[in-house]
């Protein structure tokens, strides 16, 4: 949606937020294996991280998802991570198995020309490395 008759184009999804039951393991995953960084850490029970133009916010949870407490089932498919080049996608899935991240597929080409692999974070949610030639280099 955007021009004149509605509101102007977005960015795209470049923050998202996760309640985590081990914040520990997230935050390892999330810098020692996919490379953000700290940005700010308000309690001891939230963390908020960087890498180029994403803002990943993590939050602990005593309840896991779907049980009663602060945490709800939220359906979440799968986050994606844009890649520049279908070759990175291929260096990606090679550097998650030497850091023993098991792989839900295999980089592979799809209809529409992108090329993507899915991987899971500690805690099972989906990320999906892609690089989409229309918007690649945006």
């Amino acid at each position: 949606m955007s021009g004149a008759s509605g509101p102007p184009p977005t960015k795209g999804i470049r923050h998202v937020a996760l309640f985590v039951r081990d914040l520990g393991a997230m935050e390892r995953f999330y810098r020692d294996v996919l490379g953000y960084v700290e940005e700010w850490r308000p309690s001891e029970r939230e963390l908020y991280m960087t890498r180029g133009s994403d803002n990943l916010a993590l939050h602990a949870v005593d309840a896991p998802a779907g049980e009663a407490g602060e945490a709800r089932e939220t359906r979440l498919d799968h986050i994606g991570l844009l890649m520049s080049t279908p070759e990175a996608v291929d260096a990606w899935a090679a550097w998650l198995e030497e850091h023993g991240v098991a792989l839900d597929t295999k980089p592979r080409l799809h209809r529409d020309g992108a090329k993507s692999f899915y991987a899971r974070d500690p805690e099972g949610n989906r990320i999906q490395f892609i690089w989409h030639p229309p918007i690649a280099d945006k």
